[in-house]
């Protein structure tokens, strides 16, 4: 609903805006013994507006107090020196520059509320994902799910659970050195090593996109997990060797950390991800 009126303003101010501009074309075209006065103080009027659009209304106002101030000395002037009459022409202007000017803000008012409504829309929408819309690789907030479901798989089978944290050596320093557009490419390429690295039944999660962070449920003990990571170091080298260092112009170095599930020391997913990135720091 909110995003319909916001719809609905900018609509009417905009439709308004023109209807005023229809106006002064007509009011211009029935008046041609002042014809450049009123094409002079139609571009102040498109100017204030302009201003206030990429301003606020309050500038705006103020600005067109000044104007009006200044036509109406000038009026003035005209009316002692020269013995003009105050007409129709000089009650228009102070009139319509002001409503051009509230037009516009109007208008700029609608705009901003659509963006505003525009991010926060696709902000929810992100954090709602499950996968990432780049890379297709499932996010956070699948592990968050999915976690859930791997704990009660272990618990009830007495199947050993080991999360792995697999993160990228100096990728705040890495990612400056490869093209933007290139970026989803290089972690699409460093997710493929884990990808290719664990059974099917496991489960392989990009958990950090700007810290190149991924997590690998592995349904097995430390021990497995150790064979997991020495398999992954292997391919991480192959890559190097092979292509990754002359296609993105860096080589690539890998901190993995492995917590194995235990119930008395884990509440709760977020709580796992946590424990297995305090064992990046041994791995060095």
């Amino acid at each position: 609903m909110r995003r319909n009126r916001s719809s609905l303003l900018s609509d009417v101010a905009f439709l308004g805006f023109l209807v005023l501009i229809y106006i002064c074309a007509i009011f211009i075209a029935g008046a041609p013994d002042h014809y450049t006065q009123n094409i002079i103080i139609l571009n102040v009027a498109f100017l204030l507006a302009v201003i206030t659009y990429f301003t606020n209304v309050t500038v705006g106002l103020v600005l067109n107090l000044a104007f009006i101030f200044l036509y109406g000395f000038f009026v003035l002037y005209q009316t002692v020196s020269e013995g003009a009459t105050i007409g129709v022409n000089t009650y228009f202007w102070l009139l319509m520059t002001p409503l051009l000017t509230m037009a516009v803000w109007i208008l700029t008012l609608g705009n901003r509320q659509l963006q505003e409504e525009n991010a926060v829309l696709q902000k929810k929408a992100a954090s709602l994902a499950s996968v990432d819309e780049n890379t297709d690789l499932r996010n956070n907030i699948s592990f968050q799910k999915d976690a859930v479901l791997f704990i009660g798989i272990s618990t009830r089978y007495q199947i050993p659970l080991t999360l792995l944290v697999v993160k990228v050596k100096y990728w705040k320093e890495i990612r400056r050195l490869i093209p933007e557009d290139q970026l989803s490419e290089a972690i699409y390429d460093v997710s493929q090593l884990s990808q290719t690295s664990i059974r099917t039944n496991d489960a392989l999660y990009l958990l950090d996109k700007e810290d190149a962070t991924w997590g690998l449920l592995l349904f097995t003990d430390r021990d497995g997990a150790k064979i997991v990571i020495e398999r992954i170091k292997y391919k991480l080298q192959e890559l190097n060797d092979t292509g990754f260092s002359s296609k993105y112009k860096v080589n690539l170095g890998l901190k993995i950390g492995a917590v194995e599930y235990q119930a008395d020391n884990i509440e709760n997913p977020f709580d796992f991800i946590v424990q297995a990135k305090k064992q990046l720091e041994y791995d060095v």
